[in-house]
Formats: structure tokens, C-alpha cells, sequence
């Protein structure tokens, strides 16, 4: 083989090499997850932060860094745990750690550094409020919901939501807001509520690969029907809290409407649900929703600040 070809090819091996370990890395850290985490630390960040000429720049771009690195890390430690029953579940068996395109080592260590290193950059860049908040919600999802929450009760999503609840508040507090500041509760609970019926409609789906991997489901307990009215039940809920944000000065008028138009669509797909649990297009459609809600409200309270800023 010529020099110039096998320069050109060894480069093309390399550039391949490299390009499948950052997706064996991006698929272990969850990022589509972790880039929904970031929009909520955005959000509550923007919902809080002065604006205009006094608005902290350096403080949103360092609490993005330290979520993603936390989000990250904390996914990727949960791989690392699971990596035996994923390798059971047809879902996930296919995933970096039981695939083998990483190594046990790799996800530990790729684990370690960004957990670690998103704490240390929250603690550090925006207080030690933010870092603290960070080491709470990465303890309790790896410490208490994935080794011994989600492999026992049924109803562990409940408990399990606390971590994902935590992100907005983060981004409150790096905006120049306390912990016990109506928005910051108003925006955890958004996201405590919110994660129940998009997990559950999920789980539904894939019920029998759970059983696959032993995580006992809800719908063990309390059947596809009992789970559906579940769903409800916290749709409604979130319904609720969303619309009452507005009251605790989260949003005005324009939040207030959109959270109604977001919420009766919510519902109603999950009145559709609970009326016929075991029409697999109603798990679906209310799924998918469930990620637009999120950002669309999101999007929506962040946007008419930005307005009435600027008006």
C-alpha cells in the first residue's frame, strides 16, 4: 500500500474509532435525557436571573457546564450499576456497558470524573448551595434509587423523582434565588409531578422487559388499568400546579394560558388512556407529549419574561 494511502487510511480508522467511542460515551450518558435536564436548569436560571445589562452570563454558561457534567456522570453511574440486568432486558442490552463497546473500568471512570467534576464546578462557579443541591441529587438517584428503591417497590418512580426535580432549583439559585423562594417550588414541583406520567406511560410499554431485568412495575401491583387512572391522577395534578404558577409570580397571563392549553391536551390524552389502557397508540401519544409539555411550558414562562423585559 502506498504512504499517502495508508496515511489516509489509518486516519479514517482513527476518525471512525473515535467517533464511535463519543456516541458509546454520549449513549452512556443518557444525553437526550441530560439535554432535557439542562432545559430545566435553563429555565429556572431565566425565570430568576436579572435581566438586561446586569444579567450574569458567566453564571448561566457555569451552571450548564456543572448540571451536564452532574446529569451526566450520575446516568452513567447508573449504567455501571445496572449493567447486569440491562443485559437481560432487549431494550437495553444493547447499551455501551453490556455490549461490551465500553468496559466496566470505562463507565467507572467516565462516571467518577463527570460526577465529580460537575459537583466541584457548581460548588465552586455558582456557591455551595448549587453544589450541595448537585451531591443530593446525584446521592439519592445512585445511592438510594437505583441500588435499592427501583429493584424492590413498585411505585420507586415516586420517591425517584426527587433528583429530577432538584435541576430547576439549581438553576434558580445560580440566578440570584433562595431554596425556599415560591418559584424555585413552583418549578421543582413542575418536574416532580411531570415525571410520573411520562415514566409510567413508558414502563407500561415495556413492562415485560422490566420483568426481564427484575424491577418490579406498577402495574404488577395495580394492573394496566390501575396505572393508567395513576397517570391521571398526577396528570391532573401537574395540570394544576402549572396553571397555579402565574399566582406565585412564575409566568403572568401568557404562562397562564399556555399551561391551560398544555394541560387540557395532557388530560385529555389521559382520560383517552385510562378509558382504553391497552390501545398501545394511547401510551404513545401521551409519551411523546409528556416531552413537548415540558419544554413547550418551559419555553412558554421564559419567553413571556423575556417580553415583558423587553416591553
Amino acid at each position: 500500500m502506498p504512504p499517502r494511502a495508508a496515511i489516509s487510511t489509518a486516519r479514517a480508522w482513527a476518525a471512525t474509532g473515535l467517533g464511535e467511542h463519543v456516541g458509546a460515551y454520549a449513549e452512556l450518558s443518557k444525553f437526550g435525557i441530560v439535554l432535557l435536564v439542562l432545559v430545566s436548569a435553563a429555565a429556572g436560571f431565566m425565570l430568576r436571573a436579572p435581566l438586561g445589562a446586569d444579567f450574569p452570563w458567566t453564571h448561566g454558561l457555569v451552571v450548564l457546564a456543572g448540571v451536564m457534567l452532574l446529569s451526566s456522570g450520575a446516568s452513567a453511574l447508573n449504567q455501571v450499576q445496572e449493567r447486569d440486568k440491562d443485559a437481560l432486558m432487549a431494550r437495553t442490552a444493547n447499551r455501551p456497558l453490556p455490549s461490551g463497546r465500553l468496559s466496566h473500568a470505562q463507565g467507572l471512570a467516565f462516571a467518577a470524573l463527570a460526577t465529580v467534576g460537575g459537583a466541584v464546578v457548581l460548588w465552586l462557579g455558582i456557591g455551595r448551595t448549587a453544589g450541595v443541591l448537585g451531591i443530593i441529587a446525584a446521592v439519592f438517584y445512585n445511592g438510594v434509587y437505583t441500588p435499592w428503591l427501583k429493584p424492590t417497590s413498585p411505585f420507586a418512580a415516586v420517591p425517584g423523582a426527587i433528583p429530577g426535580a432538584i435541576p430547576p432549583v439549581i438553576g434558580w439559585v445560580a440566578g440570584g434565588g433562595s431554596l425556599t423562594d415560591a418559584g424555585a417550588i413552583i418549578l421543582s414541583g413542575i418536574l416532580f409531578l411531570w415525571q410520573m406520567p411520562h415514566f409510567w406511560a413508558l414502563a407500561l410499554r415495556y413492562r415485560a422487559d422490566y420483568a426481564s431485568g427484575g424491577f418490579p412495575m406498577v402495574s404488577e401491583v395495580v394492573g394496566v388499568e390501575g396505572t393508567a387512572r395513576l397517570i391521571l391522577l398526577y396528570a391532573s395534578g401537574l395540570t394544576a400546579w402549572s396553571l397555579a404558577a402565574p399566582t406565585f409570580g412564575v409566568g403572568g397571563p401568557v404562562t397562564f394560558v399556555i399551561a391551560a392549553l398544555l394541560g387540557g391536551r395532557l388530560m385529555w390524552l389521559a382520560v383517552k388512556f385510562a378509558r382504553e389502557p391497552h390501545d398501545q397508540r394511547g401510551w404513545l401519544k401521551l409519551f411523546l407529549f409528556s416531552n413537548f409539555y415540558l419544554l413547550l411550558l418551559f419555553a412558554g414562562m421564559v419567553a413571556e419574561r423575556l417580553v415583558w423585559h423587553l416591553v
